[in-house]
């Protein structure tokens, strides 16, 4: 990956890939293997981008999609190795992790199902239920009913 590319196309997109992969990661190094995995997919599959949709949606799409599929590989892995997941294992000197009050919320939406994390983030980056929708691949009639008891299921968790 050139860094002509990285610094255009990722670098101005990184926080919408931080917190994203954030809310699938328990430890900073989980979280800089996703980080750079959804880097990677993105250039990999920059040619596959024909401007259907904003560069930012194709992000949080490829995002999601590498968070989602390394998440299912990291569950398949841990039904064999059990004891190499170490929950909440954030290092001091993590910016990603630094905050307490954002890490209480990361950690409600962790509790949250992988689809539902991806709604929920969406949302709070102020994305449209037409966004959403097709980011997550789903009917955006659906969008604000699952909102709703994602707030909720949210709210609970927090108090």
């Amino acid at each position: 990956m050139s860094s002509d590319f990285y610094n255009s196309s990722i670098l101005p997109y990184a926080a919408i890939i931080i917190k994203i992969c954030r809310a699938y990661t328990n430890t900073n190094e989980d979280f800089e293997d996703y980080y750079q995995e959804v880097c990677l997919q993105i250039w990999r599959s920059k040619d596959n981008f024909h401007e259907q949709s904003e560069w930012s949606t194709w992000i949080y799409r490829i995002s999601l999609n590498v968070c989602l599929t390394l998440l299912k590989k990291k569950k398949n892995n841990r039904q064999h190795f059990a004891s190499d997941y170490l929950p909440n294992e954030a290092t001091e000197d993590s910016q990603a992790f630094a905050d307490e009050s954002l890490n209480l919320l990361y950690d409600a939406i962790r509790q949250l199902s992988e689809i539902d994390r991806g709604v929920i983030l969406l949302y709070l980056d102020e994305k449209s239920y037409q966004e959403i929708a097709e980011i997550i691949g789903t009917n955006a009639n659906n969008i604000g009913v699952r909102i709703k008891r994602i707030k909720e299921r949210l709210k609970k968790l927090l108090n």
